[in-house]
């Protein structure tokens, strides 16, 4: 029989997700489901990914640079990290054989930048992390990313949304890449900072983002070595949940935790649809 992918797979039976009762199998499976609409965002981008090798009830750790024994049909970059002080070889996710030997890694988490290999520190979003302190919850979130939905409406700049894991959300702004990160960090500060000064629950600064019933805006997001968890990726959560592209008119009434391994392949529309067609130009000062 004709292989279908390069990736081998290991452990099958390992159980991942013990509370959910979510196998290595089951991983794998979710990716290869997601990967038309993943690779949309991954391709051409550095990832950082979260391995859970022994589950998520066992210690897991977060991987930068490629491993040893990666294949050499993956695509790597070779970069200086500031957080490691040295050079590493940063795994690029171009196609569906990289996902699923990732997957088989139990890389359950993928993060990916803001930017692309070829012009990394030029973005091509605009994130904007909207974070509520409990107790502050999910529905607080999702009256703030409303609200900024109004604020970005009136600036004339067309935003996505999707969920992050439990309680919050990141509203996406896709841009031609000609801004610095120094350009979109501003936007979204001085944007926080607006909000924060209409509605007092409203926290835009790093420092106060742990203030008890805030929702805080985090700008500090926007950097080439800064990153976002892919849409579609898998969280190292209880119940398997999943980073999940929504509709701005289902966020009322959502509940993020049934959005998981079990029922996000059943979602047939993709909100998401067309997100490169719309780059977006950005008034900057």
């Amino acid at each position: 029989m004709e292989r279908l992918t390069r990736a081998d797979f290991t452990n099958l039976d390992k159980v991942l997700y013990p509370d959910a009762g979510v196998t290595k199998a089951k991983v794998i499976e979710h990716y290869i489901r997601a990967a038309q609409r993943m690779l949309e965002y991954l391709r051409g981008r550095t990832i950082v990914i979260t391995k859970f090798p022994d589950g998520i009830d066992k210690e897991g750790f977060y991987g930068k640079d490629a491993p040893m024994g990666t294949p050499e049909w993956v695509t790597t970059y070779r970069r200086y990290s500031e957080t490691a002080d040295r050079k590493l070889n940063y795994v690029v996710c171009n196609d569906l054989d990289t996902l699923l030997w990732l997957a088989n890694l139990a890389s359950l988490e993928m993060h990916i930048t803001l930017s692309r290999v070829e012009h990394y520190e030029i973005p091509d979003m605009v994130l904007f992390d909207v974070d509520p302190e409990p107790p502050s919850g999910f529905a607080e979130a999702v009256d703030m990313a409303l609200t900024l939905k109004e604020e970005l409406d009136a600036l004339g700049y067309k935003a996505y949304v999707k969920t992050t894991e439990k309680k919050g959300l990141h509203v996406v702004i896709p841009v031609v890449a000609e801004y610095s990160y120094h350009h979109t960090r501003a936007i979204v500060h001085e944007l926080g900072r607006h909000l924060a000064r209409k509605i007092e629950t409203v926290v835009s600064e790093k420092s106060q983002s742990q203030e008890p019933g805030t929702v805080y805006i985090d700008y500090l997001q926007k950097s080439a070595s800064r990153t976002m968890v892919c849409p579609y990726s898998l969280r190292a959560e209880p119940g398997a949940t999943v980073s999940t592209p929504v509709e701005w008119g289902e966020l009322r009434g959502l509940e993020p935790k049934k959005l998981n391994i079990f029922t996000v392949s059943q979602r047939k529309n993709d909100p998401w649809r067309g997100f490169w067609e719309e780059k977006q130009r950005l008034e900057v000062g």
